[in-house]
């Protein structure tokens, strides 16, 4: 089995311009702006949920996950929706091993990461016997199927790990 049986490696072209004000406005929210939080391990809630339009940096990044997922899927744009929330890493934080199929009508998962400094623990896919670790690199989407478990292993660095989580459905 090869990595692209498992994930799709996509590096973002606009993220140069995007990712470091993209950051620097997520890190600097303030906790009450979150319409939901998620999925609470290790002392902290590992999926924070806000209207993208309080992040006009973000548009062009989902808009960006939108076309590549509909590419994958072999589906038009318009056939799709997604939804998606942000995942915040400091020193010392996990992200619990799950999936993302949960609604049964997801067709496609992904992440898309803004800041990723070295030490940023690695992405695991646990795919039949496999598992296969990833890196994670600032600008870069992974695409893979919402049953496939994954975690990521513990953040060293003192600057967080900021990742988008995107689930990819049919639209309607």
């Amino acid at each position: 089995m090869s990595r692209q049986d498992v994930v799709h490696i996509y590096d973002y072209a606009g993220n140069q311009t995007a990712n470091a004000d993209l950051a620097k406005s997520i890190l600097g929210l303030p906790d009450d702006i979150f319409e939901q939080r998620s999925h609470f391990f290790h002392g902290r809630y590992e999926n924070l949920y806000i209207d993208a339009d309080k992040l006009p940096g973000l548009k062009p990044v989902l808009e960006a996950a939108l076309a590549k997922s509909a590419e994958l899927l072999q589906l038009p744009v318009d056939k799709l929706r997604f939804g998606f929330w942000i995942n915040v890493m400091n020193q010392g934080d996990v992200t619990t091993l799950h999936s993302h199929d949960d609604d049964d009508d997801e067709l496609l998962s992904a992440v898309y990461y803004i800041q990723a400094p070295a030490g940023s623990g690695l992405f695991k896919l646990h795919y039949k016997d496999e598992v296969t670790e990833i890196d994670p690199v600032a600008g870069r989407f992974m695409f893979f199927g919402p049953a496939i478990p994954h975690e990521v292993t513990e953040h060293h660095n003192k600057i967080p790990r900021v990742s988008i989580g995107i689930n990819i459905g049919p639209a309607g």
